[in-house]
């Protein structure tokens, strides 16, 4: 059974220039302890999907038009604060992209760290800091002990990432969404980073919603894929599934642009263009006029595709241009 149910969510930004169709009817489900990898260029609604959910968008100029989210009997998206409130932090944390600006320069590490468990759990004192610096330690953070009265900006921006996944794995949550947790942080430590999420989803059942850009790291750690362009979904499957044998010319060219499938010396793939405007709502493929995989002369003109199931469990956008190959 799904811990997470999303229908056709539906989130807009009205603004002075127009309104902004951010993400339209998106749709997943997320089950305990699996995790969904949401991909896609900047912009394609990847993050305004997991704001949503939570309530963290800023209401206006957002709003959510329409759709669901359930979570243990609760929609997220018809919720009042106060019960978003008792599940943000707790039951469903985030790690946010921008570590600097997700914490506060004027507070210790220590405070920050320990709010979380004062706030959900009622602990406090000397048992809160101890479990404030065994998160510390678990993400890798050395001399833990001292480190944890230091100020954010005595940092470096790998390492106040690691605060956030400290911070968000804390409270032992159900769902953890990873925005982007990994982009300030070399190799090695990105590796560590993923398999410390990967051993609390062992121990304790979390589920994960990865957002990234690193197709790579999609491949290793996901188990479902939802692959998103200018505000939708154009492709969802199993990871495997969809490593295997890409629909979508959007992910074909995706995955053609991952620098490791290239030879040696050979002109690196990037995809033409700029994504569309998202101020005018979609009524033909908005990929046709990037779509260099597949045949745009066949991309549809006068309506929006639609998701397709093509096979067991993998849907695709239903323009003939973009399943051409």
């Amino acid at each position: 059974m799904a811990i997470l149910d999303v229908k056709n969510l539906t989130t807009r930004f009205h603004t002075r220039n127009g309104i902004v169709h951010a993400v339209d009817d998106v749709s997943f489900s997320l089950e305990k302890g699996e995790t969904l990898g949401i991909v896609g260029e900047s912009g394609s609604g990847k993050s305004v999907t997991c704001y949503s959910l939570l309530g963290l968008i800023p209401q206006p100029p957002g709003k959510i038009h329409a759709g669901s989210a359930m979570f243990e009997g609760t929609d997220l998206l018809k919720a009042d604060e106060k019960t978003l409130r008792t599940i943000r932090g707790k039951k469903i944390s985030m790690i946010f992209q921008d570590p600097m600006t997700s914490l506060n320069p004027s507070m210790r590490i220590s405070a920050q760290l320990t709010e979380p468990l004062e706030l959900h759990e009622g602990i406090k004192g000397p048992e809160a800091l101890r479990r404030a610096i065994e998160a510390l330690e678990e993400v890798g953070i050395p001399d833990a002990e001292k480190r944890i009265q230091s100020y954010p900006h005595e940092f470096s921006g790998g390492m106040r990432q690691r605060v956030m996944i400290a911070m968000a794995l804390i409270t032992r949550p159900d769902i953890l969404i990873a925005d982007e947790p990994t982009t300030a942080l070399d190799v090695t430590v990105q590796k560590q980073v993923l398999d410390l999420i990967k051993d609390r989803q062992e121990k304790l059942g979390t589920a994960v919603i990865l957002v990234t850009h690193d197709l790579g790291v999609v491949s290793q750690v996901c188990d479902k894929v939802n692959v998103m362009y200018a505000g939708r979904v154009v492709e969802s499957s199993s990871a495997s599934e969809l490593f295997r044998k890409p629909r979508h010319a959007y992910t074909r060219a995706l995955m053609k642009s991952i620098p490791a499938m290239h030879d040696k010396g050979e002109t690196l793939y990037t995809i033409p263009g700029l994504p569309p405007s998202l101020t005018e709502a979609p009524t033909s493929c908005s990929f046709h006029a990037r779509n260099t995989l597949g045949d745009a002369s066949l991309c549809l003109t006068d309506e929006a595709p639609q998701l397709t199931e093509v096979a067991p469990e993998h849907f695709v956008q239903n323009c003939p241009g973009c399943l051409a190959s």
